[in-house]
C-alpha cells in the first residue's frame, strides 16, 4: 500500500506540521527523561499500528543508547523485569491514554497515582501532553498510510531545525 497523501507537499498540512513539530519540541526539551519519552511514544505507536512512528521511535531510542532488549520488550512490558517502576507507570499511562475507548474511565486512578508518585508537575505535564501528541501523530500517519522503514535517527531534529 502506497502513501495516500504527502502532508509536507500541501500548504495547509505543511503549516500545521511546522506548528505540531514546534509543540513536540517543547516536550522534547522538557524535564521528562528522553528514554521515557521514546518508550511512551513507541508503545502508543505499537498500539495504534503506526509503522512510521514505530520506526522513528525505535531508531531514535536506539541512537540515544536504549538497549535492544528493552526495545523488543516494550510491547509486553507488563511481563518483563527490564523497566523501572517509573517507566512502568509511564507505559501504563501511555496504554490507558491511547485506549480511551476501551475503558469507561480512561486513565485509572491507580495509574494516575503511580505517575504522580514518580513524576513532578512538569514531567507529568510533559507526559500527558506527549501521550496526546503521539496519538495525534499516529493518526496523521495511519490515515495517510505513511510507511515505516525509511526513517533515520536525527531526521526529526533536522526538520525542526529547518522550521
Amino acid at each position: 500500500m502506497e502513501a495516500r497523501f504527502n502532508l509536507f507537499e500541501n500548504d495547509v498540512a505543511s503549516r500545521f506540521a511546522k506548528r505540531f513539530a514546534g509543540a513536540a519540541l517543547v516536550l522534547h526539551d522538557s524535564p521528562l527523561p528522553k528514554s521515557v519519552q521514546e518508550l511512551v511514544s513507541l508503545r502508543a505507536s505499537q498500539i495504534n499500528r503506526c509503522g512510521h512512528c514505530v520506526d522513528m521511535h525505535v531508531k531514535e531510542a536506539a541512537a540515544a543508547g536504549e538497549s535492544e532488549v528493552r526495545l523488543h520488550l516494550v510491547a509486553v512490558w507488563r511481563e518483563t523485569r527490564v523497566f523501572t517502576e517509573a517507566e512502568r507507570a509511564a507505559l501504563a499511562l501511555a496504554e490507558e491514554g491511547t485506549r480511551l475507548a476501551d475503558a469507561h474511565e480512561g486513565v485509572s486512578d491507580e495509574t494516575w497515582a503511580l505517575v504522580r508518585k514518580h513524576y513532578d508537575d512538569d514531567q507529568t505535564a510533559a507526559l500527558v501532553c506527549l501521550v496526546g501528541m503521539i496519538n495525534a501523530a499516529n493518526r496523521l500517519a495511519v490515515i495517510t498510510h505513511q510507511k515505516g522503514g525509511a526513517y533515520e535517527a536525527g531526521m526529526f531534529a533536522a526538520v525542526v531545525a529547518e522550521g
